[in-house]
């Protein structure tokens, strides 16, 4: 692959999930809106509303729940410091989740969790930038997945691991819950849309760049 040819996908892919965003949004503004307002407004309470998102976040590591949509949902229910610390409850249980599963079946078997090609990818990373692919790689989707269960099966020593995957998390939901939050504040499900959207592509185009500096330091 020639060396600019990830950058130009990656940019083509964003822009085109930019456009269909709003070329979807804008000629049914008016309903989505009153759709949204009818949604937020009904919305379940917290305590009802706060397990059940975690509980997503938390499975995140085995099924395919798409979890930028669901810590943005935080912020939409739950407020900015509650939506936070619901995000952030649930994406360090499934951290948790992820580094013990890699820990009792090991590498080879944890390819029966994540794919052999995400493993492999988070193996690089590591031989870089050692423990801190966790940071690394914590909001990029699938990737996130693959580097805790990659720390369990490499045996990262626990408290370094809880650390680095607990401060990583906490960034990533108040970036999430703030969206959420202030979408519900101007009223825009667009806004809680497009970042739930666009915080993973930033993510994955930040980890491709230190990728890339890496390979020539």
């Amino acid at each position: 692959m020639k060396p600019g040819a990830g950058w130009a996908g990656w940019t083509v892919l964003a822009g085109a999930i930019l456009l269909a965003v709003v070329a979807l949004y804008f000629p049914y503004e008016t309903g989505i809106r009153r759709w949204a307002e009818a949604f937020f407004g009904s919305g379940p309470p917290w305590w009802v509303a706060a397990p059940v998102l975690a509980g997503l976040l938390a499975a995140d590591v085995v099924l395919p729940v798409p979890s930028s949509l669901v810590s943005t949902a935080c912020g939409v229910l739950l407020g900015l410091w509650g939506g936070a610390l619901v995000s952030w409850l649930g994406m360090t249980a499934g951290s948790v989740a992820g580094y013990w599963l890699g820990s009792k079946v090991g590498r080879r078997a944890a390819e029966r969790l994540v794919r052999r090609q995400d493993l492999e990818r988070v193996g690089r990373a590591a031989a870089r930038f050692g423990d801190w692919v966790i940071i690394l790689f914590r909001a990029v989707p699938v990737l996130a997945e693959a580097s805790v269960v990659f720390a369990g099966a490499l045996r990262m020593p626990r408290a370094r691991f809880l650390v680095l995957s607990g401060l990583s998390n906490l960034g990533i939901s108040l970036a999430y819950a703030a969206v959420g939050a202030f979408s519900v504040k101007v009223e825009s499900f667009l806004l809680a849309f497009g970042g739930a959207i666009l915080v993973p592509l930033a993510a994955m185009l930040v980890a491709m760049l230190a990728a890339r500096l890496g390979e020539r330091a």
